[in-house]
């Protein structure tokens, strides 16, 4: 039996970050090459350091990056796999695979929300971290390995482990657009209105109420608008359809 250890795992289990470096490996198959990058794609804008140069290092240049990283990646993985869907279809189905909840449930199901660094013991605080931080890591991964590497990653360790097109293809989430579409069909105006704000700073929480024909519907409280929007449009979609009259 062989004794031998790569550099990389000695590097991993004697490093200062052995338990980013580790984890890294378990969810993804290898060990990080900078693990800087790493590092500052779990950093939340609430524990930003401050560099030479006064500006605030956090992971949203990361997030940026990552974002269009993975977009690329499932647009392309996408127009492969539906070789005869056209333009709208395809759209909406990447719009599905990288909507902040599905990102959030993805930070979570693959464990890297463990990692991340806020101000603060909950990080319930911030409704969108844990899809911000999986989008930082994608573009720390880029930045890293290469865009080559990263599809391989996106497609082969999450896409293919944890997406079901078939279902997803089933699923509509966007409450808001189908309530707009309703609103149009029907001639009935729609609002989307902001009528209180909850907390400040980091906390702060908007409450988003639908009116339809100036009637007050449902109520949605998130930490951004367009999640509160959604909360919203949601609970009025289902008032709409359990009943079946405005």
């Amino acid at each position: 039996m062989s004794l031998h250890i790569g550099i990389k795992p000695i590097k991993a289990y004697f490093s200062g970050d052995r338990q980013l470096m580790i984890g890294i490996k378990n969810i993804f198959g290898y060990y990080p090459g900078n693990i800087f990058l790493y590092k500052l794609a779990f950093r939340h804008r609430s524990v930003a350091q401050q560099s030479q140069n006064g500006n605030k290092v956090n992971n949203e240049r990361l997030e940026y990056l990552g974002d269009a990283i993975l977009g690329a990646i499932v647009a392309e993985y996408l127009y492969k796999m539906f070789p005869y869907k056209d333009e709208g279809f395809l759209t909406e189905m990447r719009s599905k695979m990288v909507s902040r909840v599905q990102l959030n449930k993805l930070s979570h199901r693959l464990g890297i929300d463990g990692f991340i660094q806020t101000a603060g013991e909950n990080n319930n605080h911030f409704r969108s971290i844990k899809g911000d931080a999986f989008e930082a890591l994608i573009g720390a991964i880029y930045l890293d390995k290469g865009y080559n590497f990263t599809k391989k990653i996106v497609i082969g360790k999450i896409i293919k482990f944890y997406f079901d097109l078939d279902d997803l293809e089933n699923t509509d989430t966007n409450f808001k657009s189908k309530l707009i579409e309703w609103s149009q069909r029907e001639k009935k105006a729609i609002e989307f209105v902001v009528i209180a704000e909850k907390g400040t700073g980091y906390n702060k929480q908007y409450v988003v109420e639908v009116r339809i024909d100036k009637i007050p519907y449902g109520e949605g409280c998130d930490f951004s608008i367009k999640g509160a929007e959604q909360g919203a449009a949601e609970k009025t979609w289902n008032s709409i359809n359990g009943d079946n009259e405005v």
